[in-house]
């Protein structure tokens, strides 16, 4: 649906050249919700402006729907962007205008009849829940209410691709589950592919099914919404998880612990997901492998609607105890582990 390959995007600012974006690969499907996280500065609004031609790369290619969008004619281009829908996090909305006009100025500017603007701009605003607020103007408005507004017009003009640019960082939590849950239910009724930009992991852990991680112009860390957060690899992704989820004990916490260790030991990380909840894994460590087991940490998380386990194990050491032998029946379980030297 959206490809980025080898995509440079550089700015000329007086005498010096900023690289915005270097060497940026990685695609988007059908039906995704794909979330692009990152700290401030680190290229994600760019890749945005490139989808929806705002900007063009300086090197590289952007397909969008299999076609580089670089190379459409002007005609061609605004048809395209008819199908590119988008949200930000401050509304963009007329202030001047009622939320029915707000909606239905997609449409307008097409010169659609009357009769098919009513039709549509009422069905959507049925569909993000605002028909009773129709007449009213965006100052009348609460912030999520001003975003369903948003997003309605996004919607109006039947787009295959919705792009959200820190869509919901203005508003607070209760607000922002609710927004999530909205655009959640249109990337299923409509099939309409998500590209999430946020610097909240929060967000991506409500909503996206894939993830890419940048920083500095460059995606680091790609992959399933688990995947990334069961094993992050980067510093900057393990950074975002330690937001949300806590996957570890804090380091004073194992400076206490460690002090008061006289003892040979071997501390281990495992994530355990939901289909190994019903494993016996400490008893089978200390009946089957000669070891004594401390639980150091342990917390539980929901990630795409499955309960996932995080736990920090030490195993004091004894005669018989043999380390291979514990490493490979965590392999044969399947458990992702990590052993903390």
């Amino acid at each position: 649906m959206i490809q980025f390959q080898h995509v440079n995007k550089t700015y000329r600012k007086k005498s010096r050249t900023i690289q915005a974006l270097n060497d940026v690969n990685f695609t988007v499907n059908h039906h995704d919700i794909f979330g692009v996280i990152g700290y401030s500065g680190a290229g994600k609004s760019t890749l945005v402006r490139l989808v929806n031609h705002l900007e063009s790369v300086s090197t590289g290619q952007v397909m969008v729907d299999g076609h580089d969008i670089n190379q459409y004619s002007d005609k061609a281009l605004r048809q395209v962007k008819k199908d590119i829908g988008m949200i930000f996090q401050h509304f963009n909305l007329l202030h001047s205008a009622t939320v029915f006009k707000n909606v239905a100025m997609p449409l307008i500017l097409s010169k659609v009849n009357k009769l098919e603007i009513t039709q549509k701009v009422m069905e959507i605003l049925d569909f993000v829940g605002l028909t009773d607020k129709k007449d009213h103007y965006p100052d009348e408005l609460s912030g999520g209410q001003k975003q369903r507004v948003a997003i309605a017009r996004a919607l109006v003009t039947n787009p295959k691709i919705l792009l959200c640019d820190e869509a919901t960082s203005a508003l607070d939590p209760a607000t922002t589950a609710s927004i999530l849950e909205l655009l959640k239910k249109v990337n299923r009724k409509f099939g309409v592919t998500i590209m999430m930009i946020t610097h909240e992991m929060s967000v991506i852990k409500q909503i996206c099914n894939r993830v890419a991680v940048m920083e500095k112009g460059e995606v680091v860390e790609i992959g399933s919404v688990k995947d990334v957060f069961s094993h992050p690899t980067t510093v900057t992704a393990k950074n975002f998880v330690s937001t949300v989820i806590q996957t570890e004990p804090t380091p004073s916490l194992l400076e206490q612990w460690n002090t008061k260790q006289t003892e040979s030991y071997s501390d281990f990380k495992l994530f355990i997901d939901s289909t190994q909840m019903e494993l016996p894994i400490i008893n089978d460590l200390i009946e089957n492998y000669h070891v004594k087991v401390n639980i150091m940490f342990s917390s539980m998380s929901e990630i795409q609607g499955e309960i996932v386990c995080y736990m920090w194990l030490r195993l004091t050491h004894t005669q018989q105890f043999r380390k291979d032998d514990v490493i490979t029946y965590f392999d044969n379980q399947h458990i992702q582990y990590e052993e903390v030297q």
